[in-house]
């Protein structure tokens, strides 16, 4: 029986914020079906070290607070001198999804509940990206350059009337992407943003109550929820050499809500 190849075989990958929810249904994707060598990162070593007890194949658990630089720069003295470099990077670390900044209008939201959102999700992705993109350079005569994927958000893209935070801070992800991809594709280093609707995690889904919930599961054409397993196949095809003369590209995954032709 012909096995197909792996599509991440060889890879070494770094997913951030990924002890749970979509960053830990990728890590897995990653490491059991697709070959890869996987960092799972937590600002928590314990968590980390929890989670990959649940991951067959080959995984490490990390700690890293990508709002410190201090930790970044640990995180990476670490990470190469047992791996050697990093192919993929995934920044999926975000701020917890926070209900009462989330339903505050626009004008209403202070500066400091603002940069407790763009800390994260949005410097927190430019610190982390601008790290690994030094440790891509250094091995792109002999390796394969490398990819980043950012993780953003429907809203960012569309608009949306609540969670101006996070639709700001998502915005910039998208931004990030395009500047990656420019300044870096001569050196083979390519750039992803996933663009995400309604993803039944805990902190989401969990977090609604049930009027809330099917309210959102009837926005996409598909008339559901999705799972954090879809967007995992989907990072890791884009993280494969299948995308090799893409770049830039922000990938929408919603079941079919925001639609651009």
């Amino acid at each position: 029986m012909i096995q197909t190849p792996k599509l991440l075989a060889d890879k070494v990958a770094v997913v951030t914020g990924s002890t749970k929810g979509i960053g830990f249904s990728i890590s897995k994707e990653f490491a059991e079906n697709n070959g890869a060598t996987v960092i799972v990162c937590s600002r928590n070593e314990e968590q980390a070290d929890r989670a990959i007890k649940q991951i067959n194949g080959k995984v490490f658990a990390a700690a890293l607070d990508v709002t410190d630089n201090s930790s970044v720069q640990k995180f990476m003295q670490q990470i190469l001198s047992v791996h050697d470099r990093i192919d993929i990077l995934v920044n999926n670390a975000g701020y917890p999804f926070d209900r009462e900044i989330w339903y505050k209008r626009f004008h209403e939201v202070t500066d400091e509940e603002q940069e407790k959102i763009i800390e994260v999700d949005l410097k927190g992705s430019i610190r982390i990206s601008k790290a690994v993109i030094r440790s891509m350079l250094q091995n792109v005569l002999n390796r394969n350059g490398g990819v980043i994927i950012n993780i953003s958000s429907t809203p960012a893209i569309a608009g949306h009337i609540e969670g101006s935070p996070y639709t700001i801070a998502k915005a910039g992800n998208i931004a990030l992407t395009k500047c990656i991809a420019m300044e870096y594709g001569s050196s083979n280093i390519r750039a992803y943003t996933l663009a995400l609707g309604n993803i039944a995690t805990l902190a989401t889904c969990g977090s609604m109550t049930e009027y809330d919930r099917a309210k959102a599961a009837a926005e996409p054409s598909m008339k559901r929820w999705g799972k954090p397993e879809e967007v995992a196949k989907v990072a890791a095809c884009v993280a494969s050499d299948n995308f090799s003369f893409a770049t830039g590209n922000t990938i929408i995954i919603d079941g079919g809500t925001v639609l651009l032709g």
